[in-house]
């Protein structure tokens, strides 16, 4: 696995769970990244993000969290800050169909629990080695879904890529 060096990340997270928010704050701060926002609350969460330049979003999804609704936040609403931050989607709901919903909604990476500083840091890894370009499409904005190669298709069927 490639070493990056994160030490100048600013990173949001959102979790429901007192463990796993101070999981993800200690391993940020052994990786050595100073500045970690972290909530319970997306409202919180969503108020951080406005004030606080994040690189990258570490976002829960559970029964008392609705993730894909602050993801959607992130990539969709008119006063978001950064639609193209980076969202590492974070649940114990890992089924295919729940993986496709979360892809669907602009995730960038998912990451199943239970996790460790392993798999945040392969995440993170993963972030910045395969940059994929943001598509903007009738009902969908966020990272392109397509993981192999081939490229956009032509025709109809093509989507306009958006800067980012």
């Amino acid at each position: 696995m490639q070493s990056y060096d994160i030490t100048g990340l600013n990173v949001l997270v959102l979790e429901k769970h007192l463990l796993i928010r101070k999981l993800l704050t200690d391993v940020f701060r052994e990786f050595g990244v100073p500045s970690v926002q972290s909530t319970p609350e997306p409202e919180k969460a969503w108020a951080f993000f406005q004030q606080f330049p994040a690189d990258i979003i570490l976002c829960d999804w559970c029964d008392e969290l609705d993730g894909m609704a602050f993801l959607n936040r992130v990539r969709q609403d008119n006063d978001t800050p950064n639609p193209f931050v980076p969202v590492i989607v974070i649940t114990a709901h890992t089924e295919l169909r729940h993986v496709c919903e979360a892809r669907d909604h602009g995730m960038t990476e998912f990451l199943a629990k239970p996790i460790s500083a392993r798999t945040v840091y392969q995440r993170i890894c993963n972030v910045i080695e395969n940059h994929r370009p943001f598509i903007r499409s009738d009902g969908f904005f966020g990272p392109d879904r397509r993981r192999r190669g081939g490229g956009a298709p032509d025709g109809p069927e093509r989507r306009v890529r958006a800067v980012g």
